[in-house]
């Protein structure tokens, strides 16, 4: 069986106004679960204009139209413009994923901060950002959050030592093929680690003239039998391209693919059969940067 799991990264303010609504209602028309992260606290998306001068960046950001992607305002947010709290600003969203019965977790609390400076941020400061994340969203939904997604698949030894100490049901923190537990280096953690095995939109958008249902029946061509787990943005698929993601969920349907949240894998893993794997630094196509990949089994 094809298994087609969801996971939603909320990054800015608009995603999480805008874009969670959006395929809140989407994923009940299609009778739909998946699995939903965070971002808790500012939005310092005007921030990530350092990445300017990372290899295709500023292509990147052409071929998927940021500034209506994104919106004029958030792409000065923290910079021009005051950053805004995401979560504070419509708290009730949280609450509504969870009322409609979806999998939530983390995905960080300050997002630009996380994936531009995981590697130099001290493990107190780590430690700390993570500690406001994880007590707003209890605040505002009366649970712990038992996952973690972080942002743009950074992560250092020092962030892998503090989520492993909170004792997640799973994170997703990496690109690979297959879920497995982490090693980094000598040091080996415990916590489920489920990567994001499918290329994602803003990767594949404009490249070799892909959009729009082309774009959909391209991504549900890669669908594999077992496990596939695609990443999507709640300001793309949940706005500017929802009806691209719509074609593609129904494409996956009518191949036979059941959807599921990353709750749903954690829970069917026998965790003494999971394989030991290397996190590595990697890139991917379409992407700028390198990022956190699955590598050999260790």
């Amino acid at each position: 069986m094809k298994i087609l799991a969801l996971k939603v990264d909320v990054d800015t303010l608009r995603g999480h106004r805008e874009g969670v609504l959006n395929l809140l209602n989407l994923f009940d028309r299609l009778s739909l679960k998946a699995s939903f992260f965070f971002s808790m606290g500012p939005d310092n998306s005007g921030k990530a204009i350092v990445r300017i001068f990372r290899k295709g960046f500023l292509g990147k950001m052409l071929r998927t139209k940021a500034p209506s992607t994104y919106g004029f305002k958030t792409l000065f947010y923290g910079t021009l413009i005051k950053a805004p709290m995401i979560a504070q600003s419509f708290p009730g969203l949280l609450k509504e994923t969870a009322r409609r019965g979806h999998d939530f977790g983390i995905h960080a609390w300050d997002h630009v901060k996380w994936q531009d400076r995981i590697h130099k941020l001290p493990v107190t400061t780590i430690e700390a950002d993570l500690r406001r994340a994880f007590d707003l969203f209890y605040q505002y939904t009366g649970h712990q959050p038992r996952s973690f997604a972080a942002p743009g698949w950074q992560v250092s030894q020092d962030a892998l030592l503090v989520l492993d100490s909170m004792r997640l049901r799973y994170t997703s923190n990496t690109r690979g093929l297959f879920p497995y537990v982490p090693r980094w280096g000598r040091k080996a953690f415990s916590t489920l680690e489920i990567p994001t095995t499918l290329p994602t939109m803003d990767e594949l958008l404009g490249r070799r003239g892909l959009k729009g249902e082309e774009m959909a029946r391209h991504l549900a061509s890669l669908l594999k039998e077992g496990l596939n787990v695609f990443t999507l943005h709640a300001e793309m698929e949940g706005l500017s391209q929802i009806g691209v993601f719509e074609s593609f969920l129904r494409s996956a349907m009518d191949q036979g693919a059941k959807c599921v949240p990353l709750s749903f894998v954690a829970d069917q893993i026998p965790r003494d059969e999971l394989p030991r794997c290397e996190i590595g630094i990697g890139t991917v196509e379409g992407r700028a940067g390198t990022l956190a990949v699955q590598a050999t089994e260790a």
